[in-house]
């Protein structure tokens, strides 16, 4: 079907993507993406200074700079405020569930027992236009209790009791190349928050819970500045009081963790919080530092929340939050069951114990799952240090200490093993094919990977190649020839693994090498690849 037969598009705006069913009609109408259009009109300006910003500071770190707590916003971190209280829907959130848009995930999240759904337009969503509006159709469908799934013979329907929803849009990098205003691309979280909004908050306000979102990839409080205006825009345009939104803000960068009080300080009316989002934080530190010859990091494993810069960075958000009465949310750990070999399943479960024992004990206020066979898990970790509070904001963690060496002590640096490469290669192809495919929440070796994970991977291997601690245990330095010689047999294992069509990892191999071994560093991942999918 036509876009532009089928759609009332308002002046200036152009749609060029098919219209499949009424439902994408309905989503994609006149009002809405006139909200949408609107929102671009007078935020886009911002948002393309502030990514000219985020290039500048980058430039300005391969030189040398290292990051600094501003001196400019010392009153904001000195002075004596709050941010707003929350809704009862977010007093508690010991066990958030997270995934992409799709309606079987949508469905298994909400009944899965967990506190808290995040759904999910982002790093565990491949961003073609059918996943795009489709999840639109889906959520629209279960706010209003009305999405049920018929697949292989079952019947899924949401339960009585479900989870609180909260919504991530797509990061301020991303663009929606599908829909122009004026010519130009809009900014793709402002079409995924703009529909969803017009679509759904009123009817999320008369249910009691919502409208609430995550917002990711920041790198400085005026980022989150600019979130703030597009909320309170969006507000007034549908004649909902300022403050109805609550957003919590994904720290996922190691430039946020010098500007958590700022950022909880701009949405402070529309706060709900941090989370410490440690699987993007490890492809920033390694994005941010990759030129200095000083900084090299260790096997993807190796990197847990234990070592140095990672519990600083886990304290410090802790601190932050509770400090001005906000929630401080734990990240994903990326294990899941397994099932067919309960040696490593328990190993697994123990793994996720671990991880939400350490982070009840520090103080978080819940943590996050990627599978529904680990929200009970979860949850009795935090109840055990929790008990019946539904949070643990008035724990101020006033003895945590973290200044900027903390934050930049970067260890371990070994090892760094063949084994370590390979992974990082099998891993980079397999998650890129299924996602060239249509798939952003791919289940890989035990693991649940989505952008973030697959980020970690090829920038350690680029940077790897250039630093001169990106050496193997046995001595071998990794370098371009090594990673072409390991690209086709772990492209074989890959195929091997997944059967079925191969297509798109055939592509994914050549893009993962191309990444990996060309002179420049591409920032994100998606952005050459968003460009090849529908």
């Amino acid at each position: 079907m036509n876009a532009k037969a089928s759609l009332d598009l308002p002046q200036g705006v152009t749609v060029d993507a098919p219209v499949v069913t009424a439902e994408f009609a309905e989503i994609l109408s006149h009002d809405a993406l006139a909200l949408v259009a609107q929102l671009h009109r007078q935020y886009e300006p911002r948002r393309r200074q502030l990514l000219a910003d985020r290039v500048a500071r980058a430039k300005r770190l391969d030189e040398g700079e290292r990051p600094h707590f501003l001196p400019q916003t010392k009153q904001v971190r000195e002075g004596d405020w709050k941010v707003a209280p929350l809704p009862k829907a977010l007093e508690c959130r010991r066990v958030e569930i997270t995934g992409p848009v799709e309606a079987k995930m949508i469905i298994n999240a909400f009944n899965s027992g967990a506190d808290s759904y995040m759904t999910d337009f982002e790093d565990s969503n491949s961003p073609n236009w059918f996943n795009q509006v489709q999840g639109q159709v889906n959520l629209r469908r279960a706010i209003r209790r009305e999405l049920v799934l018929e697949q292989g013979g079952k019947t899924y329907r949401l339960n009585d009791k479900i989870a609180v929803m909260q919504i991530r849009p797509r990061g301020w990098h991303l663009d929606e190349k599908h829909m122009l205003v004026d010519g130009q691309r809009v900014s793709g979280g402002i079409f995924d928050f703009g529909l969803v909004f017009f679509h759904n908050a009123k009817e999320q306000v008369a249910r009691g819970a919502g409208p609430f979102y995550y917002l990711p990839k920041m790198e400085s409080h005026l980022e989150a500045r600019l979130w703030n205006d597009i909320f309170c825009m969006a507000q007034d345009e549908i004649g909902m009081p300022r403050g109805t939104i609550k957003a919590t803000v994904l720290v996922e960068t190691i430039l946020a963790t010098f500007e958590l009080e700022e950022i909880l300080y701009e949405l402070r009316e529309h706060s709900a919080g941090l989370n410490a989002g440690r699987w993007d934080y490890i492809f920033s530190c390694i994005k941010k530092f990759k030129n200095n010859k000083d900084f090299c990091l260790a096997n993807r494993g190796a990197i847990t929340m234990e070592v140095p810069f990672m519990r600083s960075y886990a304290l410090a958000l802790v601190k932050a939050c509770h400090k001005r009465g906000a929630p401080a949310i734990g990240g994903m750990s990326a294990l899941i069951p397994i099932k067919g070999d309960p040696e490593a399943n328990e190993k697994a479960l123990a793994g996720i114990r671990h991880d939400k024992t350490r982070d009840a004990n520090d103080g978080y206020d819940g943590g996050w799952v990627a599978h529904p066979g680990l929200v009970s898990i979860a949850m009795e970790e935090f109840v055990k240090v929790l008990g019946e509070r539904p949070n643990q904001i008035d724990r101020k963690r006033d003895d945590v200490q973290v200044g900027a060496a903390d934050l930049l002590n970067f260890q371990p640096e070994q090892p760094i093993t063949e084994h370590g490469l390979r992974m990082n290669i099998n891993v980079g192809i397999h998650y890129l094919g299924a996602w060239l495919a249509g798939n952003g929440c791919v289940p890989i070796h035990d693991l649940m990977e989505d952008a973030a994970t697959a980020e970690i991977s090829r920038s350690q291997v680029w940077q790897w190649i250039r630093s001169p601690k990106g050496k193997l245990d046995d001595g071998r330095k990794v370098t371009p020839e090594l990673v072409r010689e390991l690209i086709p047999q772990e492209l074989a294992k890959v195929k091997a693994t997944v059967g079925g069509d191969t297509a798109t990892y055939d592509r994914a191999a050549q893009i993962f090498e191309q990444m990996s071994t060309q002179e420049s560093f591409a920032e994100f991942l998606t952005l050459p690849l968003y460009e090849e999918i529908d």
